[in-house]
C-alpha cells in the first residue's frame, strides 16, 4: 500500500491561471487534462483516486504532479525532451506572437484564441499557450472599468475619502443610496440540496412576484445600517426615507450624508427639506463614480448572502427577509474599512483616462 500523497503546493496565482485556462474553452485537451490533475492534487486528492477519476494510471498522475512540482506551470505546458523532434521557436517568432496578441485582432472575432493564433503564426497551440503564459498575456479575459470625467472629480474624492479616513468628531457619516428592482423570485421546482461533491442546484427558470426598492444608510463608523423597503424609488420615497433617518437619530445630531447624483437626490422638495435642517450636510460622489459610496459594499453583501440565492413567493416575504438580515447584522455590525488615499485614486483615474485617450 502506498502512503497518501501530500497536497500539491499551488500558489494562488498559479491556481487562478490554471482555472482561467480551463474555463477559456481554447485550451487543448491534453493540457486541460494535466491542469485538472494538478488542481485535483492541490486539493489533497489521492493519486489512486485521481487515476480513477480521470481514467488513467497512477504513474501518469505521479508524472504530472512531479513535473508541476519541479517546474511549475511551465512543466505541464511542454512535453519532456526526447519525445519526437520539437520545432524550435526563434526569438523573432516569439516576439511576433506577442506583438500580434497585443496589437491585432483576428478576422471575424473579438480576440485571439490559442488555436487561431497558432494557425496565423504557423506554430502549435501549445507553443502559443506557453508564450502567453511567459508574457502574462490573457486575451480571453476582459475587465470592465468606468472612469469619471467629472471636472471636480479630485475635489469630490478628497472630500469623501476624507470623511472615511478622518471622520469629523461628534458627527455621523452616513453612506446613503437605494437598491432598486430587487425581485421576489421563486424557482419553478424545488431546490436540490447540497451533497458531497455536488453543489446546491436550482432550476434556471423562475416565477416573478414583483419587486421592491431597498433604501439604506450605512453608518461609516460603526457599520450599522438603517434600511427601509419601498415600492418605488421616486423623490417621494427618498424624502420619506430621509424622514425615517431623521426620526432614528438624536435631535440636532450633525450628519454628513454621502450620495450619488441620482435625480431624486437633487429634487427641489428634497433640497427644501434639507435647507430646513442645516445640521445635515450632503457630499456627492463624482459623476460616474458611485463605487466611491461605501453603502454599495453593503448592497453587494446582502445580495450575495441573502437575496441572490433566496426564494420568495411574494414581495412581503422578500421585504421581511431583508429586514431580518439588517436586524441580525446590526446586532453584530462590522464596518467596512476604507484604505485607499484620495491621491492614489486620483492618480489611477488620470492614468486610466490617459490610456483611454491614447487608445483612440
Amino acid at each position: 500500500m502506498w502512503n497518501p500523497a501530500e497536497a500539491l503546493v499551488v500558489t494562488a496565482e498559479e491556481r487562478a491561471l490554471l482555472e482561467e485556462f480551463l474555463h477559456s474553452g481554447d485550451t487543448p485537451q491534453k493540457l486541460a487534462f494535466r491542469m485538472r490533475v494538478v488542481l485535483g492534487a492541490a486539493e489533497g486528492t489521492s493519486n489512486n483516486e485521481l487515476a480513477q477519476r480521470f481514467e488513467t494510471t497512477r504513474t501518469t498522475i505521479l508524472k504530472w504532479r512531479g513535473r508541476f512540482a519541479e517546474a511549475g506551470l511551465e512543466g505541464i505546458l511542454t512535453d519532456a525532451p526526447g519525445r519526437g523532434r520539437k520545432k524550435e521557436i526563434t526569438p523573432e517568432k516569439e516576439a511576433a506572437i506577442v506583438e500580434a496578441t497585443l496589437q491585432t485582432k483576428p478576422a471575424q472575432a473579438t480576440h485571439w484564441s490559442t488555436r487561431s493564433m497558432a494557425e496565423a503564426q504557423g506554430v502549435s497551440d501549445t507553443t502559443v499557450l506557453r508564450i502567453w503564459h511567459a508574457h502574462r498575456l490573457q486575451p480571453h479575459r476582459v475587465e470592465k472599468f468606468k472612469a469619471s470625467k467629472d471636472p471636480r472629480f479630485a475635489a469630490k474624492v478628497r472630500d469623501i475619502v476624507g470623511l472615511y479616513l478622518n471622520p469629523p468628531e461628534k458627527a455621523l457619516v452616513l453612506s446613503v443610496d437605494e437598491k432598486s428592482q430587487i425581485q421576489a423570485l421563486d424557482r419553478t421546482q424545488p431546490i436540490l440540496p447540497l451533497r458531497p461533491g455536488i453543489p446546491e442546484r436550482q432550476t434556471h427558470d423562475y416565477k416573478r412576484y414583483g419587486t421592491t426598492t431597498l433604501f439604506a444608510a450605512l453608518n461609516v463608523l460603526d457599520g450599522t445600517v438603517i434600511g427601509r423597503c419601498q415600492a418605488r424609488h421616486r423623490h417621494q420615497e427618498f424624502l420619506r426615507f430621509l424622514q425615517h433617518i431623521d426620526s432614528s437619530l438624536p435631535r440636532g445630531q450633525q450628519v454628513h450624508i454621502i450620495l450619488d447624483n441620482y435625480g431624486t437626490h437633487n429634487h427641489p422638495k428634497v433640497k427644501t427639506w434639507l435647507a430646513e435642517r442645516p445640521h445635515y450636510q450632503l457630499h456627492f460622489t463624482p459623476t460616474g463614480a458611485s463605487w466611491l459610496n461605501l453603502v454599495e459594499r453593503f448592497f453587494a453583501e446582502i445580495t450575495e448572502r441573502r437575496i441572490r440565492r433566496g426564494t420568495f413567493r411574494s414581495v412581503p416575504e422578500l421585504t421581511r427577509a431583508i429586514a431580518d438580515y439588517i436586524r441580525a447584522r446590526n446586532n453584530k455590525p462590522q464596518p467596512f474599512t476604507w484604505t485607499a488615499p484620495a491621491s492614489r485614486i486620483v492618480r489611477k483615474i488620470r492614468r486610466c483616462l490617459g490610456n483611454s485617450e491614447a487608445a483612440h
